[in-house]
């Protein structure tokens, strides 16, 4: 049928075609276009961008036109106009269907409030100023909280930009409000009618790969061949760098305020925690699962959960009540796990050492897992209850029990980053400064079209001066490049205004897809000819617009670039050292805490509470992560090798889950007799190992920060680890002989800190590596 219709389109063009020619020529024209989609597909996944960049061309000059030659209206044209531009093209929201229209909403709101205080502010030099110092800093400090929020600043920026920079009398505020409503009504029209996006969760496929994987090496682990418990580590590893990339492949964690999100997000984490120890003692090592009977129901109860938290995570409609029942028989196999190593505990105070720790080798391992996959299983029920929770519940903000609301989550989060050495605090500062000396700029040098001074310096401003610096030789280029062929298309069509009405969303198609698909300079020399088109559609200048357009992006192009090099010049690179150190002592201290949590439980009389350390070292562990983001971010060569750093940051999330894993072992108390006196030397052994261990990751941190010598890795304390054991044997048995259940959790818990003990052969390599590479 398509082979016929276009045969008779070319023969109504040339009746002399003959019908091998018109195939010949179908056949051509879906050739071409094979290719360029073919081409689109590589440069930009998913078409993401050429979706944005679709709705945009036919919404922008629609709504344009719709108010410039309809209701006469131009500056009405003009919100609209870039409304559009900033709610369709600059933003693309992720989530279901009424999660992104939601968005759209909010944005739009966002906007007619911006609106307002940018026309506001605009009344004045000095209040212009001030407001986009305060109105900018607001905006990208705030993106710390989401990555919703973060993926819309550009766009909430240009609200308040194009209309602070555009002076104007309040009482054109409703136009430009009646504009802003406009376009705001289209996008979420366009957003929900032409081509909508599938539901897309960035997370959700990964991270269910990797928990059938991890359930597939817990099964052969408790049951199969070293080859095939070989394989199948080898299989986990993959997918958990596979997922690794895919966390870090945006400047912010890919993760919004909703209850769902938030606990997806943390599944990162805790899966490669899983892994690491999945891969730490080797698949010979693991074997040891099959001739436990204990440890192989653990491994196969881990193996249910996991497969169960996989289904869920691919399928977000089905009722976690089977991952909840699992969840609950894990359990129950961690505590019978418990209950066997008490009763295969060596009863005699003369059994050598070797015999006390062959016994426990095995069972520790499981306990270790167990923790891991119970963390993950609740996780992703917490996210698939609070996904499916009714509209009335999220009105109330009613959210399950496990996770805080998004207004107290929102505030952690900021918290987090209000420190000095933050890269996410210093990017605010920067932006809004940079934007405000801009302002200024624009005004004091009075400028014809100072919005674009304004543009420039947001377009251009990066982490660090060099990238700035790079990015502003791009912008001016490709606005050269963009104002050259502006001015053909002007020479060519003159003052056409079909031709130019014709020509304009071809432009905005261009201009929302080449930066993707090309380049950043690119971008700029398609949003040039975009708005050359745009400008002398609504007020003809010709050449003096493209003049004015240069002699503009220069202007905020050196503004950026000055600000890039007063503050903070070094980048993340710097601040990613100094956020590891923080990010080290922190996690090393609240496992201090834990430990500290465990003694209490056996002192007599004592009321154990949570360490406090927990919520810095979380905080700690957030900067570091933005910190990381932005360092890959940037462009140009890394001076740090990124397995090196990769590492490094791992290394922080195995310590604090360490404390975890001892918190949750402990918070299980149950034994039932009373402590006594005797229990101290336990207690003693057990804080010298911690602070052994505290003492050896601060000195890490401190030579990560000033690049000192990186110290050696701790050797294995027998002697403590002696006094432990011999504490152990004397004081914690009962009258008949028997172990205690608080036997087994304290010689776990120094497993615990022998795991992280175990850690610092890799991490020194890695800050070896580092050092090296940024002395």
């Amino acid at each position: 049928m398509a082979v016929s219709v276009a045969g008779a389109v070319i023969a109504d063009v040339d009746p002399s075609v003959t019908p091998g020619a018109r195939l010949e020529h179908t056949v051509g024209v879906t050739r071409v276009g094979g290719r360029v989609v073919g081409w689109l597909r590589r440069r930009d996944g998913g078409l993401a961008a050429t979706r944005r960049a679709g709705r945009t061309a036919l919404v922008m000059p629609t709504l344009f036109a719709f108010c410039a030659e309809v209701l006469r209206a131009p500056v009405v044209a003009t919100f609209a106009a870039f409304g559009a531009f900033a709610m369709l093209l600059l933003v693309d929201f992720t989530g279901s269907t009424i999660q992104r229209l939601r968005a759209q909403v909010q944005l739009a709101i966002a906007w007619l409030v911006l609106v307002s205080l940018g026309t506001l502010a605009g009344q004045s030099v000095w209040s212009a100023i001030v407001g986009t110092v305060v109105v900018g800093f607001a905006v990208l400090f705030l993106g710390v909280v989401s990555s919703v929020l973060a993926g819309a600043s550009t766009s909430l920026l240009l609200a308040f930009i194009l209309s602070v920079a555009t002076p104007t009398p309040v009482s054109m505020l409703p136009d430009r409000l009646a504009g802003v409503a406009i376009a705001g009504l289209a996008s979420v029209l366009a957003v929900s009618l032409l081509w909508p996006r599938a539901a897309v969760d960035p997370l959700g496929a990964p991270t269910a790969r990797v928990c059938r994987a991890a359930a597939m090496q817990l099964r052969a682990e408790a049951s199969d061949t070293v080859e095939v418990c070989t394989m199948r580590t080898e299989q986990t590893a993959t997918l958990i760098q596979e997922l690794r990339r895919t966390f870090t492949a945006t400047p912010y964690r890919p993760t919004g305020l909703s209850t769902g999100s938030r606990a997806l997000v943390r599944l990162v984490d805790e899966l490669t925690w899983l892994t690491t120890i999945l891969n730490e003692s080797g698949p010979v090592a693991a074997r040891g699962a099959a001739d436990d009977p204990d440890s192989s129901a653990v491994h196969f109860a881990a193996a249910t959960v996991l497969e169960l938290s996989a289904e869920l995570l691919e399928d977000p409609t089905l009722a976690p009540d089977k991952l909840s029942a699992a969840a609950a028989e894990l359990r129950e196999a961690v505590t019978a796990l418990e209950k066997g190593a008490v009763a295969r505990l060596p009863a005699t105070a003369s059994t050598p050492m070797a015999s006390f720790f062959t016994a426990l080798n095995v069972s520790f391992r499981a306990q270790e897992l167990a923790f891991g996959v119970l963390l993950i299983g609740q996780n992703v029920e917490t996210a698939r209850v609070a996904d499916q929770r009714g509209w009335t519940d999220r009105l109330l903000g009613r959210e399950p029990k496990s996770l805080t609301a998004p207004v107290a989550s929102a505030a952690e989060r900021a918290a987090a980053h209000l420190e000095p050495h933050s890269v996410w605090l210093h990017n605010s500062i920067r932006g809004a400064v940079g934007l405000a000396i801009a302002v200024g700029v624009a005004n004091f040098t009075g400028v014809a079209h100072g919005f674009w001074v304004i543009l420039g310096a947001l377009s251009v401003l990066r982490s660090n001066a060099l990238n700035t610096g790079q990015n502003a030789y791009r912008a001016i280029g490709g606005t050269v490049v963009g104002s050259v062929l502006g001015a053909g298309l002007l020479a060519l069509i003159g003052e056409n205004r079909i031709a130019l009405w014709i020509l304009l969303p071809i432009a905005v198609l261009f201009a929302g897809i080449v930066p993707a698909a090309v380049s950043f300079a690119a971008g700029q020399a398609a949003f040039t000819v975009t708005l050359v088109i745009l400008f002398n559609i609504a007020a003809p200048e010709g050449w003096s617009l493209i003049l004015f357009r240069i002699e503009d992006i220069a202007l905020g192009c050196a503004v950026s670039v000055l600000v890039g090099l007063l503050f903070w010049p070094r980048g993340a690179s710097a601040a990613v050292g100094k956020a590891l150190a923080e990010a080290y002592v922190d996690s090393a201290n609240y496992l201090v805490g834990a430990v500290g949590y465990a003694v209490s439980c056996c002192v007599p009389g004592s009321r154990p509470t949570t360490p406090q350390d927990s919520r810095r070292a979380a905080a700690a562990a957030r900067r570091l992560d933005d910190a990381f983001r932005t360092y890959l971010a940037e462009r140009g060569p890394k001076p740090i090798p990124l397995s090196e750093m990769t590492a490094l940051v791992s290394g922080v999330v195995a310590v604090r889950l360490a404390g975890d894993a001892v918190l949750e072992l402990w918070d299980r108390y149950a034994d039932g007799q009373p402590p006594t006196d005797d229990r101290a030397a336990a207690q003693s052994a057990l804080f010298a190992l911690a602070d052994r261990l505290l003492e050896w990751y601060t000195t890490l941190a401190a030579a990560l920060e000033v690049q000192d010598r990186i110290p050696e890795p701790l050797a294995y304390d027998h002697e403590t680890k002696h006094r432990l054991v011999e504490a152990v044997r004397r004081d914690l048995y009962d009258a008949d002989g028997r172990a205690t259940p608080t036997a087994i959790r304290m010689l776990w818990t120094a497993d615990h800190l022998e795991v992280v003990r175990r850690l610092q052969p890799g991490l020194t390599t890695a800050a070896d590596e580092t050092v090296t590479a940024t002395a």
